[in-house]
């Protein structure tokens, strides 16, 4: 049996720019000078691990090669394989032929915060099994999450 896919946002996701303050456990980090600092809970790291027990996960983000470069790092995983999106700014709904593409016939788990009309069009229409996980920017990734995704693969 073919292993699932899980694709990862960064931002709203693992880095909650909708919160008005940085959130208990994460930290903030000025990773792109003249930007706002970008927030990780190192903790996310551990929850990607178990996630990496039953998918394969893959960078789904605007940041591209940075998730690689600048996050894994800060959260003691190794690099991902990721999805080559466009370079930013870019309307949320162009993931969805690149996430299409990269899944083509496996199951898959979409997890991020701007789940598109076109997201959930091209989920409720894939033959193979699909969730999309939505995110609170203003939380970030919840352990609600990842063990929705855990169920979910058990179930699928």
């Amino acid at each position: 049996m073919t292993r699932p896919l899980l694709l990862l946002d960064v931002d709203g996701v693992l880095n909650p720019f909708g919160a008005p303050r940085c959130p208990s456990g994460f930290t903030e980090h000025a990773l792109f000078p003249g930007e706002e600092p970008v927030r990780i809970n190192p903790g996310h790291g551990t929850w990607i691990t178990e996630l990496l027990d039953v998918y394969d996960v893959a960078w789904a983000t605007f940041w591209n090669e940075n998730a690689n470069r600048l996050l894994t790092p800060l959260l003691g995983i190794a690099p991902l394989p990721i999805v080559t999106m466009p370079s930013a700014p870019c309307h949320p709904s162009a993931k969805v032929p690149l996430i299409a593409e990269f899944c083509r016939h496996r199951p898959a788990v979409w997890i991020d915060d701007a789940h598109t009309p076109e997201a959930s069009t091209w989920s409720r229409n894939r033959t193979e099994p699909t969730l999309l996980i939505a995110i609170d920017p203003a939380t970030g990734l919840t352990r609600r999450s990842v063990d929705q995704a855990l169920t979910w693969v058990d179930s699928s």
